[in-house]
């Protein structure tokens, strides 16, 4: 029982999971779950109480039953105790006095990473304002390699989202022309696939593979389809990059998506010994969400924001390239209005960030949600000014397959201009082979001789 008395008003909290809820900043899916603080003042008192909660609690006291939940099992199992001795003396709300201090450097992040578990980094999140979970999430450096180094400082990578509603290969192909004439692709080219079939996307699979090859282009491609599709295409002799899955933060969510623990692992095992990395081996990409977890109605009394933390943790066991939250797409019964989604960001970006992983975002919203693309271009502007690793690059900001709002080629261009963001150092360097930027890496006119365009004989062939 967590307790606390506020002039003449008593608030009780009868565990730790509780706790959690009611401390977290507003949002639309924990009121539909019910388990919200039910009025500002009750939300203070659970912040209060839990900045007060010994960081070693979090160890003690499992907010999903270890033995009913695999994602537990994982985060118990692989606390790393070493990683852990420098903060374990601390509470919650020490922890973020230190995280904003100049003590907290970014060699000591990265040492104690593997000792934060998922629900320490989510409960110190919400007892921060936003320009701490930006400060603190600047400090935090994850670099990754597969065929081009992301992560870098200075630098900002962009997916290549070429996304067709009928997998049409000479569409697909249109939108990577003008993806690399932006500049965008050095996190990965990667497709939706509209198909689960293999035919399909064995298909796409060669094409992606015809065309970073044949312009040496160097960076990695991916074909966003289900981890056991994935399988079959490599059992097929598929070219796969990188493979992917969206995964949750609990053993039912995550059986929701049709994938355990134990399958990943396979699925890890099979794309890693293709190789297929040239400066390394960084070959998974994971998705994510807040609201996955309550959507599947098996997030067991846990806020949204924490059930999301606990998705790093399955994340980091395959030490991924790329770990992407998709922050506004599951809609505003999760996530309401551009406020929300804002900060529920910033949260992700600095809970994936602390705990050690390569995290991007999608800014993105659903057409229904009170949001639009002003609430995306700030959001932008403040993860970017964060280190954010790498973000979503679309045509024209809307996606024609999945049918929701993100960013643009155009938009990387922006953010890049404005902050003096570099690309992947390898990507930059093709870029400027080909005439794409300048050897400021600032992006040319557009030529038409240009090279790129033989992309479309690709198809023809």
């Amino acid at each position: 029982m967590y307790k606390i008395i506020l002039g003449h008003t008593t608030y009780e909290f009868k565990d730790l999971k509780t706790l959690m809820a009611k401390a977290t900043p507003a949002r639309s899916g924990d009121d539909l779950a019910g388990i919200s603080a039910r009025s500002m003042e009750e939300r203070v008192a659970a912040k209060m109480l839990l900045a007060e909660v010994p960081l070693k609690t979090f160890l003690e006291e499992q907010l999903i039953p270890y033995e009913k939940d695999e994602v537990t099992r994982l985060i118990v199992d692989s606390h790393n105790d070493i990683a852990f001795r420098p903060i374990r003396h601390l509470t919650v709300g020490d922890f973020r006095n230190w995280l904003l201090s100049d003590e907290a450097t970014t060699e000591k992040l990265s040492f104690i990473s593997s000792g934060i578990t998922p629900e320490m980094a989510a409960a110190v999140s919400k007892i921060m304002r936003n320009q701490d979970l930006m400060t603190v999430a600047k400090k935090c450096s994850v670099i990754t390699k597969f065929r081009n180094t992301i992560g870098l400082p200075g630098r900002m990578s962009a997916r290549l989202q070429p996304n067709h509603p009928t997998d049409d290969l000479r569409g697909i192909a249109a939108s990577i022309v003008d993806g690399l004439m932006y500049g965008c692709g050095d996190a990965v080219i990667g497709i939706n696939p509209a198909s689960d079939s293999v035919p399909t996307l064995l298909k796409l699979n060669h094409l992606l593979d015809e065309i970073i090859c044949r312009y040496e282009i160097p960076t990695q491609s991916c074909i966003l389809t289900h981890v056991t599709t994935c399988i079959d295409l490599i059992n097929h002799g598929a070219p796969v990059d990188l493979l992917f899955q969206s995964i949750a933060g609990t053993q039912g969510a995550m059986e929701e998506f049709g994938v355990s623990i134990s399958l990943l692992d396979e699925a890890y095992d099979a794309v890693k010994s293709l190789n297929r990395g040239t400066i390394g081996d960084n070959c998974m990409y994971f998705e994510t969400g807040q609201g996955t977890a309550l959507s599947a109605s098996a997030n067991h009394g846990v806020d949204e924001q924490t059930c999301e933390a606990r998705c790093y943790a399955v994340a980091r066991r395959y030490n991924p390239l790329l770990v992407n939250t998709v922050v506004g797409f599951i809609g505003p019964e999760y996530l309401y209005d551009g406020k929300q989604i804002t900060r529920a960001a910033l949260e992700d970006h600095f809970c994936g960030k602390l705990m050690g992983l390569p995290l991007g975002c999608d800014i993105c919203y659903t057409n229904h949600a009170e949001a639009d693309q002003d609430d995306m271009d700030n959001l932008l502007t403040l993860l970017a000014s964060s280190g954010i690793t790498y973000i979503m690059g679309v045509p024209g900001a809307d996606d024609i397959m999945l049918n929701y709002q993100s960013t643009s080629y155009h938009d990387a261009l922006y953010i890049r201009n404005l902050l003096g963001l570099k690309h992947a150092p390898e990507f930059e360097e093709w870029l400027e082979k080909f005439g794409l930027v300048d050897n400021n890496g600032r992006t040319l006119p557009f030529v038409h001789d240009n090279r790129l365009i033989g992309i479309s004989n690709i198809v023809n062939e």
